[in-house]
C-alpha cells in the first residue's frame, strides 16, 4: 500500500508540473515581447530626436540623400541661431559696461595674414618719388600729355565683344573703337603712334565671350596683359542708372601695395583724364584684392553730411595680371618684367603679387 501512494503522489506532482511549465514559457514570451517593444520605441525617439537635433556624427551614415540634405539644412539653420544669440548677448555686454568693453576681435582673413613681400613700397619714400619722376607716365603726371585711347578687338569679334568695346569706350573719356580688319598689332601701334594716341587696348575673345586684355602704353611701353572675366554688360545689371555721361570721371586705386602693383596703378591712372569734372559725379574703381582687379562705374550722390548714395552704371569686369612686357607688344623678342608662374607664385593662398 505505501508503495501505490507513493507512486501515485508522484503522478500526480509530475502532472502539476507539465502543467505549470507552459505557463512560464508564454510569461517569458510577453516579457521579451514587451522588451522588444520598449527597444522599439527607443529607436523611434532616437531617430525623432536625430532628425530634430542632427549631429554631425552620424549625418555621413544617412543613406537617403533627400534626408540628409534636409538634416544638414537645419543643422546650419541651429548653428546660425547660436550664432545669433551669442552675437547679441555680446552686445548686451558691451553696451553694458560701455567704455570699459574689451576690443573688438578682428577675424582671421588671408588679407590679414598676408605674407610680407619685400618689394612693398611707401608712396611717400624717396626712391619711390624718383622712380615716379623718371618713368614711362611721368610725362602724363606732369600734365605734358593728354590721354588718347584707341580700343579694338581680335579678328572678327562676335556682339558681345563689340559691345563691351563700345561700353568701355563711354567709360574711358577720349576713346575711340576700330575693328581690327586682320592687321598685326605690330602694323597698328606706328599708326597710333602717328596720331598721337597714348594707349591702345585690344579685347581678345573666346567662345564669343571677351576673355583677355593687351593694354599698350605708347610710345614707349609698358604693355600688360591681362585675363579677363566675369563680364557683365548694362543690360545685365540689376538696379542699374543712367547711361554714363561725358565727364572726366574720378578715379581710385586701391590696394597696390608692391613695387609691381604701384607701376600697375600708374599704368590704369594714366588711361584718364588727370583733371576730373566732379559735377559729373562718376567714379572708376580698380580695386585689388587676392591680385584680382574688380573694375566698377558708379555714380554717387550726397544723401546728407553722413549718407551717400551710389549707383552702379556699369560695364563690371575682372582683371588678372599675366604678363607685363618692357616696350610695346612684340610676342617674340619682347622683354618680360615679370610673367605669372601659376604654380610656383600661387603655392602660397597668402601670399600676393600687386
Amino acid at each position: 500500500m505505501d508503495i501505490t501512494d507513493v507512486s501515485v503522489s508522484r503522478g500526480k506532482k509530475s502532472k502539476k508540473m507539465k502543467n505549470k511549465k507552459p505557463q512560464k514559457k508564454n510569461e517569458r514570451e510577453e516579457a521579451s515581447g514587451a522588451e522588444k517593444e520598449e527597444e522599439e520605441k527607443k529607436k523611434m525617439n532616437q531617430s525623432e530626436s536625430a532628425t530634430a537635433l542632427p549631429s554631425t556624427s552620424h549625418l555621413h551614415q544617412v543613406k537617403n540623400k533627400q534626408r540628409r540634405h534636409l538634416m544638414f539644412i537645419k543643422l546650419k539653420q541651429e548653428k546660425k541661431k547660436q550664432r545669433m544669440q551669442l552675437r547679441k548677448k555680446k552686445k548686451k555686454e558691451r553696451e553694458a559696461l560701455g567704455d570699459k568693453a574689451p576690443p573688438k576681435e578682428i577675424p582671421k582673413t588671408i588679407e590679414n595674414q598676408r605674407v610680407y613681400d619685400e618689394t612693398a613700397v611707401d608712396p611717400e619714400d624717396e626712391e619711390v618719388a624718383f622712380d615716379e619722376g623718371t618713368d614711362e607716365f611721368s610725362s602724363y603726371f606732369n600734365g605734358l600729355t593728354n590721354p588718347k585711347v584707341l580700343i579694338t578687338t581680335s579678328d572678327r569679334p562676335r556682339g558681345r565683344t563689340v559691345r563691351f568695346c563700345e561700353q568701355l569706350a563711354t567709360v574711358i573719356p577720349n576713346a575711340y573703337v576700330y575693328y581690327r580688319r586682320g592687321l598685326a598689332l605690330k602694323r597698328i601701334i606706328p599708326q597710333c603712334v602717328a596720331r598721337d594716341f597714348t594707349y591702345l587696348v585690344v579685347i581678345n575673345e573666346d567662345r564669343k565671350v571677351p576673355n583677355g586684355m593687351v593694354l599698350c602704353h605708347l610710345p614707349e611701353g609698358p604693355t600688360a596683359h591681362f585675363k579677363v572675366s566675369n563680364v557683365r554688360l548694362r543690360k545685365e545689371l540689376k538696379r542699374r542708372g543712367k547711361d554714363p555721361t561725358q565727364h572726366y570721371p574720378e578715379v581710385i586705386l586701391n590696394n597696390f601695395t608692391t613695387r609691381l602693383g604701384h607701376s600697375i596703378g600708374r599704368l590704369f591712372a594714366a588711361l584718364f583724364p588727370q583733371d576730373p569734372q566732379f559735377v559729373g559725379r562718376q567714379v572708376a574703381t580698380f580695386h585689388n584684392q587676392r591680385d584680382f582687379i574688380f573694375f566698377r562705374f558708379h555714380r554717387y550722390i550726397f544723401k546728407n553730411e553722413k549718407k551717400v548714395g551710389i549707383q552702379e552704371l556699369g560695364p563690371r569686369f575682372t582683371l588678372k595680371l599675366r604678363s607685363l612686357q618692357k616696350g610695346t607688344f612684340d610676342s617674340k623678342f619682347g622683354e618680360y618684367e615679370w610673367v605669372l608662374k601659376r604654380h610656383e607664385m600661387d603655392a602660397c593662398r597668402r601670399k600676393f603679387q600687386l
